[in-house]
C-alpha cells in the first residue's frame, strides 16, 4: 500500500469525523493534532505540516458548509482539499518526440525506473530508445539491457568505453529516428563536484526536453537538499519517487520536492516493470484516504482491454449469458491490470471496506486461486467452456488429470462460475446500472 501508515492515520483521523455525534472547535482542534503527528510521522517536512494543518483549522473553524453538504462532510472535503494543495498540480508528459534525462543518486532506482519509463511511453505507441550515460557503475550497462530485452526496447552503450559524453552522443545519432531517447546517467553515494560536472556536460551535449530527478522515498528530509541541487545543475523538470509500495515513509520525499518547482510526475509503486504510475496529487490522495480512484482504474482497464472487446463483453453481460470462457477473459482482464491489493486500493472506501476485509496474504491466495482456475479452464474443450453444465464427474476427472490438480480445485472452480453467473445475472435486470455500464465502455480513449 502507498504510504501505508500515514494512510491508515489519516483514515482514522475521517472515522473520527464521520462518527461524531456533532463537529465542534474542540474535535476540530483534536482532529488537526492527529493530522500534524501522521504527517511528522510520515517524514513530512515540519514547517509545511504546520502551515497545513493552520489553514485547515482556520477553515474548519471559518467556513460553512455548501447548501446540501454536512458538516462533516465539509471538513472531511477541507482536509482532502489541503492535502492535495500541499503536493502541487499535476503535470503531464506530452507524448511527442523527445530526449529525457535521468539523474540521482547512486541507489535511488534510476536504472529501473529508465526501464520501467521506457515500458510506459511503449505502451503508448511510442517509439523507445534507451542509452546507458552511466560509464562507472560495473554492472549499469548489464542491467539497462536485461530490462531492455524483457520490455523489447532497443538499449545502445559502449561498456568499455569510460566518456560518459561521447556514450551519450553517439547514442544519440544512434537513435535519431526514435521518438523518445531516454538517457540513464551516473550516480554517487553523494552529490559531488565530478558528479555535477558531468550532468552538466550531458545536459548540454544532449540538450533533453525533460530532465527527471529519481528520489527513493526512504530519502525522507535529505529529498529537498537533493532535489535543490539536482535543479540548480540541470535544471530538473520532474520527480520520479521509487518504492512508494514498501515500508518508507515516503512523506519527505513528497512534500520536500514540491517546494523546488520540480513537481512529481511519476511515482514507482512496485518491483515489476509496469509497476510506475503518473502521480496525480487529487487521485493519490484519494486512494490514501480510501475514497477510491476510480479513473485510474479505468485506464489501467483500457490498457488490457481493446474498446471492441469492452463492448462485446458489455453486450454479453446486459443479456445475461456469461459462460467459462467470459470468467477466463475477466481473470485475464485483470491480471494485466495488477494485484488485487493494488485495485483494491482504487475501489471507494476500498482501504476501510474491502482491503480492511482481505489482509494482503488473502489477497495473494486469491490471485493464486485465480491462476489454478486459468489452467484448469486451459484443460477444457471449447464445448465445455461455453456450456459448463455439461461438466459432470468423468468430465471433471479428466479435466484435473489434463491441469494436474484435484477434481475438488475443478468443482471449486464450477461454484465459483456459478456465483459469478448469478452476479451477472442480478447485473443484466438493473436498468440504471446497464446504462452506467455502456457509459463507461464508450468513455473517449477506450
Amino acid at each position: 500500500m502507498v504510504l501505508d501508515n500515514l494512510g491508515s492515520s489519516l483514515r482514522s483521523t475521517l472515522k473520527k469525523i464521520a462518527n461524531a455525534s456533532h463537529i465542534d472547535k474542540d474535535l476540530i482542534k483534536e482532529v488537526v493534532r492527529d493530522i500534524q503527528r501522521a504527517l511528522l510521522k510520515a517524514d513530512v517536512n515540519v514547517k509545511m505540516t504546520m502551515e497545513l494543518t493552520k489553514k485547515l483549522e482556520e477553515r474548519a473553524l471559518s467556513e460553512k458548509p455548501p447548501a446540501g453538504m454536512s458538516s462533516r462532510e465539509h471538513v472531511i472535503r477541507i482536509i482532502y482539499e489541503e492535502l492535495v494543495n500541499i503536493l502541487g498540480e499535476p503535470r503531464d508528459i506530452p507524448l511527442k518526440k523527445q530526449i529525457i534525462m535521468m539523474v540521482g543518486i547512486y541507489g535511488q532506482g534510476k536504472t529501473t525506473t529508465t526501464g520501467k519509463m521506457a515500458k510506459y511511453f511503449q505502451k503508448r505507441g511510442m517509439k523507445v530508445g534507451l542509452i546507458a550515460g552511466d560509464v562507472h557503475r560495473p554492472a549499469a550497462f548489464e542491467q539497462l539491457t536485461q530490462l531492455g530485452q524483457k520490455i523489447n526496447v532497443p538499449v545502445y552503450g559502449e561498456p568499455k568505453k569510460r566518456n560518459a559524453v561521447t556514450v551519450v552522443k553517439n547514442g544519440l545519432k544512434h537513435f535519431e529516428k526514435s521518438d523518445i531517447i531516454i538517457i540513464d546517467t551516473a550516480g554517487r553515494h553523494s552529490l559531488d563536484t565530478d558528479l555535477i560536472k558531468e550532468m552538466k556536460m550531458i545536459f548540454k551535449t544532449a540538450n533533453p526536453t525533460e530532465k527527471f530527478l529519481v528520489l527513493d522515498a526512504a530519502v525522507g528530509q535529505q529529498a529537498g537538499p537533493q532535489a535543490a541541487a539536482f535543479h540548480k545543475a540541470v535544471n530538473v523538470t520532474g520527480v520520479i519517487i521509487t518504492k512508494l509500495d514498501g515500508t518508507a515513509k515516503g512523506g519527505g520525499a513528497l512534500s520536500a520536492v514540491s517546494v523546488t518547482n520540480a513537481p512529481v510526475v511519476f511515482i514507482g509503486t512496485g518491483e515489476h516493470v509496469d509497476d510506475l504510475e503518473k502521480f496525480d496529487p487529487p487521485r493519490f490522495i484519494s486512494r490514501m484516504l480510501g475514497m477510491g480512484d476510480i479513473q485510474s482504474l479505468l485506464e489501467k482497464a483500457q490498457e488490457v482491454v481493446t474498446e471492441e472487446d469492452a463492448e462485446e463483453t458489455a453486450r454479453r453481460m446486459m443479456s445475461g449469458k456469461f459462460t467459462l470462457k467470459d470468467l477466463s477473459g475477466q481473470i485475464d482482464m485483470l491480471s494485466g491490470m495488477g494485484s488485487l491489493s493494488k485495485l483494491a486500493q482504487m475501489l471507494p472506501f476500498g482501504n476501510m471496506g474491502m482491503q480492511g476485509k482481505m489482509k494482503d496474504q488473502d489477497m495473494e491466495e486469491t490471485q493464486v486461486r485465480m491462476r489454478r482456475f486459468k489452467v484448469i479452464m486451459n484443460s477444457m474443450t471449447d464445448e465445455e467452456l461455453e456450456d459448463p453444465k455439461i461438466i459432470k464427474s468423468s468430465r471433471i476427472r479428466r479435466i484435473a488429470r489434463g491441469a494436474g490438480c484435484d477434481p475438488k480445485d475443478v468443482k471449486a472452480l464450477l461454484k465459483f462460475y456459478d456465483t459469478s453467473k448469478r452476479a451477472v445475472k442480478g447485473f443484466s435486470s438493473n436498468r440504471k446500472m446497464r446504462k452506467a455500464l455502456m457509459k463507461q465502455f464508450k468513455t473517449d480513449g477506450m
